[in-house]
């Protein structure tokens, strides 16, 4: 696990992978279509090694691996913001105007080390839209760029970069969200959206499915009157009940995006034809579900607070209380065999009914149906969730969503050939 401070020979391989994969590839530019067939070749020599690809590569293969690089940009953008103001500040992701200590010491109330795990989380992410960016290229086929959609005003809050690439602006929006925390029951619960279509989940935090919340520091107003403790987690009286909301705002907001994607991989591998592809969806979707159950653990940790989100720069008006979930048993019913679906420390996925409810219950991911966790499915959620608002240019949407949208189609159309 990285520390604070530390590096070593990898780490900096690693950094010029991603400064240059990233950037040129991943997220920037939509450079590939005319690469030189030597490079291509080359590339492919690399990346292939000595695995059996199996049937060729098809168009369903490369519209899945589009979106998933489209939406890897996606994640990047919001974690790269999370990581500025939360995060360890070095030179690998972070560290170009020392974060927030306000918002960290916040965010340590849930964990001593978020700030290292909000960083690794960050790095992740930026490999996999870069990996994918330069395997497609591998393959002749253009990655997607999403750089002409970036125009959101970054957070004014000190650590925020206000030069990230040059002018500061942001593809995504931290700071009006609606999270949906149902992954928190639905994943300790017996039924299971694929095979029980018309069940319901609780949410863990009802609040922060109502209004506009936001996840992030907008201004130094929303730090002031908090003050830095050498231990945040047994003194959380030193950080304001306005700045811990923020901050478990976003620890449940991590979850929720991690869950999307822990779904999302297995979902659509099953669509993939070319062996080579298919190992990259199952080599990447697992880190994912690593990020997922870690926020999960973490976000257990909320205190039993509440706040109104006014009289600061850009409040929402919305309201927000946490429970303490390591209390929590006996809250649903029939969800639970046991009655316990909202308590904190069962972060692993409890047997849930898969395929049939003729079978046994089994521990799953769940969903992995096209019909809720497809392509389509986590652009709507994204959506719902509040990381678009903004993409309008002269009161009409820029185009970000319906792009988006063009590519989860072609992705959910996939299917595997023989």
């Amino acid at each position: 696990m990285r520390r604070k401070g530390n590096s070593s020979s990898t780490g900096s391989d690693r950094r010029t992978f991603l400064k240059h994969g990233m950037m040129a590839a991943g997220a920037a530019t939509a450079v590939g279509a005319g690469l030189a067939p030597g490079r291509v070749a080359a590339l492919e020599s690399v990346l292939a090694g000595d695995s059996n690809s199996g049937p060729g590569i098809t168009k369903g293969d490369i519209a899945i691996l589009k979106f998933l690089q489209a939406l890897e940009q996606i994640e990047a953008d919001l974690w790269i913001q999370y990581s500025e103001l939360g995060g360890v500040q070095d030179s690998e992701v972070s560290g170009v105007n020392g974060g927030n200590a306000l918002y960290t010491a916040a965010l340590q109330i849930l964990d001593g080390d978020m700030d290292t795990y909000i960083h690794d989380n960050t790095d992740d992410e930026i490999s996999h839209a870069a990996f994918l960016g330069r395997y497609l290229e591998s393959k002749g086929a253009a990655p997607v760029s999403l750089e002409r959609f970036r125009h959101l005003p970054s957070s004014q809050a000190t650590g925020a970069n206000q030069s990230y690439r040059g002018d500061g602006r942001r593809l995504t929006n931290l700071t009006q969200l609606t999270v949906d925390t149902t992954f928190w029951s639905r994943y300790r619960s017996l039924t299971n959206p694929d095979v029980d279509a018309h069940a319901s989940f609780v949410h863990a935090v009802p609040d922060l499915a109502k209004g506009r919340h936001t996840a992030i520091p907008r201004t130094d107003d929303d730090t002031a009157g908090s003050t830095i403790s050498a231990d945040p987690a047994n003194n959380p009286q030193s950080i304001t009940p306005h700045l811990q909301a923020i901050a478990f705002t976003a620890g449940f907001h991590f979850a929720f995006i991690e869950q999307g994607g822990t779904s999302l991989y297995p979902t659509l591998a099953q669509k993939v034809t070319n062996l080579e592809v298919l190992r990259v969806l199952l080599a990447i979707g697992p880190s994912e579900t690593m990020h997922f159950q870690t926020w999960q653990d973490k976000a257990g940790n909320a205190l039993p607070i509440s706040d109104t989100d006014t009289g600061f720069r850009g409040s929402t008006g919305s309201s927000v209380s946490f429970s303490d979930l390591k209390k929590a048993q006996g809250e649903t019913s029939p969800e639970s065999q046991n009655g316990d679906t909202l308590q904190a420390n069962l972060i692993f996925p409890e047997p849930a009914h898969f395929l049939s409810t003729k079978l046994p219950p089994v521990a799953i991911i769940r969903p992995t149906s096209t019909r809720n966790s497809g392509a389509v499915a986590a652009v709507n959620g994204l959506v719902a969730d509040g990381l678009f608002i903004g993409h309008t240019v002269n009161g009409k949407s820029d185009g970000l969503v319906e792009l988006l949208l063009r590519l989860a189609i072609q992705a959910d159309d996939a299917r595997r050939e023989s």
